[in-house]
């Protein structure tokens, strides 16, 4: 008979989790619109209905439009239940966010950093959450979850395998963050979570292969093949920057040389230009040759790697994200120009290459929406 109980349990809270999807993705919408989508007993969808109200993860407005009869009463997702925690962690930077469960950000910190030792780094983004929870409105269901982006190899449960460019190695992230705050925490490759929210709140909505070049201080790449997030074996896949584009080339803080995010990254640009990428964006603005210039040449290499991408995966669309994706002026044309002349006829026809709407934001957007995710489908308080 427990088996019984528990089957029947968990059918419950699935279904529940999709009449909740449903809200949060096509409202305004009607009862009987949820059991016509779904498929469920109308019944059913009463009944898990009135308990998302009870629990305010939902509210109900005045009738809608009818198509004969009683005119229905319309349903929307109550974005402010609770709220999520997103934190990007760069080589040189440090971005959190409040957003609320539909991805909107309510508060943001960002945090210029020079050294990034795993203890350095944690208190700082310590001291961030704390002050997002202090200023954070009040709300049923407080903080509901905190996702954070790291440039790195992340298992998963949760621990930093290796970020060479933060000089982590075995760093247990996930673990220290629940310890301190008592909330359910997602670690995830910075790319992996770039591309997660690409494909949800921006320029990859509408395509089912798509990769995303998160270019930063490295390159991460995060991958999605027919609209799934694609992760490899261990959860490992994306580490493109990685690639070796010249055998005998430069070093590479991952001990390697000749790294393709040697010579196509911000860290790139920096080594060149010896000051802040927005220093170099502010010169090559008022026409200076020579910062322009920079950025071509990185625009170039950025063009190398994503030709041996194209090459490899027919993506129907590439996307440019993070910090270089601010200097798209520059970059764009030599990136198009080295794909024209290197990738593949075939793979070019029908390929869209963009520069991610959300600039900066693509990682901890991606991070919170993990959170949110996981409060939907995963928490037993609420489902």
């Amino acid at each position: 008979m427990e088996t019984i109980t528990w089957n029947q349990h968990l059918v419950k809270k699935n279904n529940k989790a999709l009449v909740l999807q449903l809200i949060m993705h096509r409202e305004p919408i009607s009862r009987a619109d949820i059991a016509q989508i779904s498929g469920l007993h109308k019944a059913t969808v009463s009944s898990l209905v009135n308990e998302l109200l009870e629990e305010e993860l939902i509210y109900e407005s005045g009738p809608g439009e009818s198509s004969g009869g009683r005119r229905p009463v319309i349903l929307h997702f109550n974005k402010v239940a609770g709220y999520a925690i997103g934190i990007d962690i760069g080589a040189n930077y440090v971005l959190s966010v409040l957003t609320d469960l539909k991805g909107n950000i309510v508060l943001e910190n960002n945090h210029t950093v020079t050294q990034t030792p795993y203890p350095t780094i944690m208190n700082l983004v310590k001291s961030m959450i704390q002050s997002l929870m202090t200023n954070m409105p009040q709300s049923r269901y407080g903080v509901v979850g905190i996702g954070v982006g790291v440039p790195g190899i992340v298992n998963k449960e949760g621990t930093v395998l290796l970020a060479p460019n933060l000089g982590w190695k075995n760093s247990n992230l996930k673990q220290d963050l629940e310890e301190l705050f008592e909330v359910p925490v997602i670690v995830e490759n910075e790319a992996n979570a770039g591309a997660f929210c690409e494909q949800k709140f921006g320029a990859g909505k509408d395509y089912e292969n798509m990769v995303y070049i998160s270019a930063g201080i490295g390159i991460g790449v995060g991958i999605f093949l027919n609209r799934e997030l694609y992760q490899g074996k261990n959860g490992f896949s994306g580490e493109m920057g990685h690639m070796i584009i010249d055998m005998n080339g430069k070093p590479c803080n991952c001990g390697s040389q000749g790294c393709w995010e040697a010579y196509a990254s911000e860290h790139a640009l920096l080594e060149q230009a010896g000051s802040s990428i927005e220093a170099v964006l502010e010169l090559a603005k008022n026409q200076d040759q020579t910062a322009q210039g920079l950025f071509k040449e990185v625009g170039k290499y950025l063009g190398i790697g994503i030709n041996n991408i194209i090459n490899t995966f027919n993506p129907d669309q590439v996307i440019i994200g993070n910090r270089l994706a601010l200097a798209r002026e520059w970059i764009e044309e030599p990136i198009k120009t080295t794909i024209e002349n290197y990738t593949l006829t075939h793979h070019q026809t029908e390929l869209q290459l963009d520069f991610s709407k959300l600039e900066q934001y693509s990682t901890v957007l991606g991070v919170s929406a993990f959170a949110v995710e996981n409060f939907i489908k995963e928490d037993s308080k609420v489902l």
